[in-house]
Order: structure tokens, then sequence, then C-alpha cells
């Protein structure tokens, strides 16, 4: 429970840094306990945060501030372990160093500040400007939706503890302490049509347009499956024959026909004349 110096001072520092927030910064109490504080950090630009959405938690002792908060950051960043205390000179590792006239504000500053250098210690890793480019696409996802998952994670002994977030917890915590902010997560989901289970773009729909049945009637020949060109071809055919008279279809025929009817009275009118001569020899 917070002493009565720590209650003021907590609530002095809540109305200062919600008048006046630091660049990129926002924080607050939780309505329950006024020594658990949720912060989110905007990824400045210029830097492979630029737009994530970072978020995490100070967790102050009952004697602040005599003594400085546990830091955490939930958000998956490629910087730091998610959900892990960190090592730093303004956080609980480092009690005797801790200077009780800074605020909350300059609590975060320096976090902000240490998260976007490349500087080791407890908490931290090691990654790829891009990794961490892509893992900041991913923020507003994973903080409204725990992961795309519900169901409870194991974690390391540096993990648990007050202020840890369990992995996969579908992100009701974010949700009961940044309800503002996952409203506008989740609109920011459907616009992009990001998939909740996986935090990916959905694939992109056909913008082929599909025939009405009128169309598709032109397309397919009543009783039969042809279709395409194959078909205009064949109604093209249908439509030369039927517009052509019987004897343009047939002209040859008949020529042929009489040459050949012509040579045959020809023969027999050749054969009459012989035997005609013969006789009246």
């Amino acid at each position: 429970m917070a002493t009565p110096a720590a209650t003021k001072r907590l609530t002095k520092e809540y109305a200062a840094i919600t008048k006046s927030p630091p660049p990129y910064i926002i924080a607050h109490p939780s309505e329950k306990n006024i020594l658990e504080w949720h912060y989110v950090l905007t990824g400045p630009p210029d830097t492979p945060y630029d737009g994530g959405q970072y978020w995490g938690t100070l967790m102050f002792p009952p004697d602040y501030p005599f003594a400085p908060p546990a830091i955490r950051m939930h958000t998956p960043s490629g910087r730091f372990q998610p959900s892990t205390r960190l090592c730093l000179s303004i956080s609980d590792f480092h009690p005797k160093s801790f200077n009780p006239a800074w605020e909350v504000s300059t609590i975060l500053t320096g976090l902000l500040s240490f998260m976007t250098s490349e500087e080791m210690t407890t908490g931290s890793v090691r990654a790829s400007e891009h990794e961490r480019k892509l893992f900041a696409q991913r923020t507003r996802w994973w903080n409204s939706t725990g992961g795309g998952s519900k169901q409870t994670g194991t974690q390391s002994s540096n993990t648990r503890g007050i202020g840890a977030i369990k992995a996969g917890d579908g992100g009701a915590k974010f949700r009961s302490e940044w309800p503002e902010l996952d409203e506008e997560n989740s609109k920011w989901m459907k616009e992009k049509r990001i998939n909740p289970q996986t935090g990916l773009p959905l694939p992109a729909q056909s913008s082929q347009p599909h025939c009405s049945p009128d169309m598709a009637g032109l397309r397919r020949r009543p009783g039969g499956s042809t279709t395409g060109v194959g078909v205009v071809v064949q109604e093209g055919r249908v439509a030369r024959d039927v517009g052509q008279s019987w004897l343009g279809r047939n002209k040859w025929k008949m020529v042929l026909g009489a040459i050949l009817s012509y040579i045959l009275v020809a023969r027999i009118l050749g054969d009459g004349a012989v035997t005609a001569a013969t006789t009246a020899h």
C-alpha cells in the first residue's frame, strides 16, 4: 500500500503529465492501484521504432520517491525482452543511484532515450533494424490481441512478479487500461485487413468483376458446354450457312453434273450416228 507521501506525489505527477505530456509519451496510474502505472511510448521518427505503440508498466514502491520503480515493456520491440524487468539507472536495479527529484516524466523520457540507443543491459536484446521495423508494424495488433492468442504462455523467472503481463492474455489487460487506444487499434486492423490471429495482412480479394447471368448466357450455348472463342466461331459458321442459298452452296456440283451430262449425251448421239452409217452400207 502506498504511503500518504507516495500517493500525494504520484497524484501530483499524474496531473502534470496529463497536462503536459513529454514527446511520444503518455501514462496514467491504474484505477485500482496508484503504484501501478501504465505507459505507451510512440516510436519516434527516423528510428526503427517509428510509429510503433510500445506499452509497459512502472511499479512504484510504497516509499516512492525515495526508491525507484520496476520498469517493464510488454510489447515486443526487438529492443527489450517482453515483460522483463529492465536494469537501468532509473529502475529498481539501482536504488542507491535514484534521485528523488526525478518524476514519472523523467523516468519515461530516460527509458525512451535508452530504447533508441544501442546500449545493452539486463532485459535488452539485439536485433537488426529490419527486425525492429517489423516489430513496430505489429505493435498495435499485439497490444490489442495479446499476440493473437488467449492461451497463457510460460514465463521465465525474470518476467514474474507484480506488473508482469502473461503472454497470450488476448489483450485483456491492455484493453482494460487503454480502452480508447484499443478501439483505435481495432479500427486500424479492420482498415488494414489484419488477421487477428497472425497479425499479418489478409490475402487481397480478387478485383475481377463477375458477369451477370445475361452475360454468362452469351458465353454458353443452350444444351452445350462450349464457351469463349470457340462459340463465336461456331455461331458465325451457323449464321453464314443460314445466310447462303442452296444454289450458292451447291453451284460447283451443278456445273460438274452439267458437264458430265453433256459428255454422256454427246457420246450417245455419236454412237447413234455411227450405227446409222453402218446400216446404210
